[in-house]
């Protein structure tokens, strides 16, 4: 037996019992692995093959368990420098297969291990297609794993803590995952091969981000356009915000129902938006500015989860592959007659970017910064920093 076959036995013997139950009563027995204990959720899927790192610790699965759909997880294990977030998020994940151990020179831990440590229950050896399928046809349910070493359950009780849970709908989680207080991100760039993340010490533009669960790699990219990005929490006032003199307003993507966000941010964003100031939303910054410019947004029976998601860019008729994680959406029917639809989802024809046309504020529902996913849309934060360049000559302070 070689020494990686000895290791590879040394990851899975670690493995405990585990059981996912839905609302429904349906049951998938498994094998534990991550932390012991109970994790309840909105069950979801994710269809990238890779990049699960960056998925798990993307912020806006707070109050989800991912059901990744790509058979291999965990092959190339973790590392520093692909997380989104200094606090995971994640309620649970489930795999199809074992996690082997990683091949890769930049990996630091396995994965099973970086679970345990970041304390997030996770089940394994369970048919994710049909779990997937079940999904597909009736919605995202909301469900419970059980990871023991025992391996006993109580079935009832486990069944009766998932029909317990509230769910997503009418859900504030974007106050729980935002920063507690203002911070200037460090000016890390995106990383590059052989170099890791590079520092910029230019402060061309001041660009004030709005955290309802920011992506680090959102703010790398503004980073990559030499700004200063503060970034503040999501309950920090129009006020507060116009005090610290921004030349661009930022809404990031985050968990939860934006109805229940809006409360509070609408008000904030409408305000900002008089000072003519350009404003770029993504994900549920582009629901909550949507909400702002009086519009309505919905649950989705299916959300949008993964790395290869088709979206139509209406203005110059291109096809843009996209990484996406929603499962809310704009109502259609519900924008004003100065919102403009800029994008939209060749899965579903849903929206997925809008423009008010007498003012530099627009947003998308997918995620530009691809971390994980491709990289067909870029472009947005050049055409963002176009704007706030173009405005920056206009006295407002």
């Amino acid at each position: 037996m070689t020494s990686k076959q000895k290791n590879k036995k040394s990851v899975n013997s670690k493995l405990s019992q585990a059981i996912l139950v839905l609302d429904n009563k349906s049951i998938f027995k498994g094998l534990g692995l991550g932390y012991k204990g109970v994790a309840t959720g909105e069950v979801c899927f994710n269809t990238s093959i890779t990049g699960y790192q960056e998925i798990i610790s993307d912020p806006s699965y707070a109050g989800q368990i991912i059901n990744f759909t790509f058979p291999h997880i965990g092959n190339v294990g973790t590392n520093k420098e692909d997380i989104e977030s200094d606090k995971i998020w994640t309620r649970g994940v489930i795999f199809n297969s074992e996690i082997t151990s990683p091949s890769n020179y930049r990996s630091l831990k396995n994965l099973d291990e970086w679970l345990r440590k970041n304390k997030i229950v996770g089940i394994t050896g369970l048919d994710t297609r049909n779990l997937t399928n079940y999904i597909r046809d009736n919605g995202a349910p909301k469900g419970t794993i059980s990871n023991t070493k025992t391996g006993n359950f109580n079935i009832k009780k486990l069944i009766n803590t998932s029909l317990k849970w509230p769910g997503l709908k009418g859900l504030d989680l974007a106050k729980e995952v935002s920063t507690k207080k203002i911070y200037k991100w460090k000016g890390l760039k995106t990383w590059v091969k052989g170099k890791g993340f590079q520092k910029t010490n230019k402060k061309n533009y001041k660009i004030i981000a709005i955290d309802y669960g920011i992506k680090k790699n959102i703010l790398r990219y503004f980073s990559n356009y030499n700004c200063e990005v503060i970034v503040v929490p999501c309950k920090h006032s129009s006020d507060q915000i116009l005090n610290l003199k921004p030349q661009g307003i930022f809404l990031s993507n985050g968990p939860g129902d934006p109805a229940a966000t809006g409360k509070y941010s609408v008000k904030i964003i409408q305000e900002l938006i008089k000072k003519n100031l350009p404003v770029f939303g993504i994900c549920l910054g582009h629901q909550l500015l949507a909400l702002a410019l009086n519009a309505k947004t919905k649950k989705m029976k299916l959300g949008h989860r993964g790395a290869n998601h088709p979206v139509k860019n209406l203005i110059n008729n291109k096809v843009e592959i996209t990484s996406q994680n929603h499962g809310f959406e704009v109502i259609k029917e519900s924008l004003p007659k100065n919102v403009e639809i800029t994008h939209k989802s060749l899965f579903d024809n849903s929206i997925e970017g809008i423009k008010l046309k007498n003012k530099p504020v627009y947003s998308v529902q997918y995620h530009p910064e691809s971390n994980p996913g491709p990289q067909d849309s870029h472009y947005l934060f050049n055409e963002f920093i176009k704007d706030v360049k173009k405005y920056a000559k206009k006295k407002r302070y």
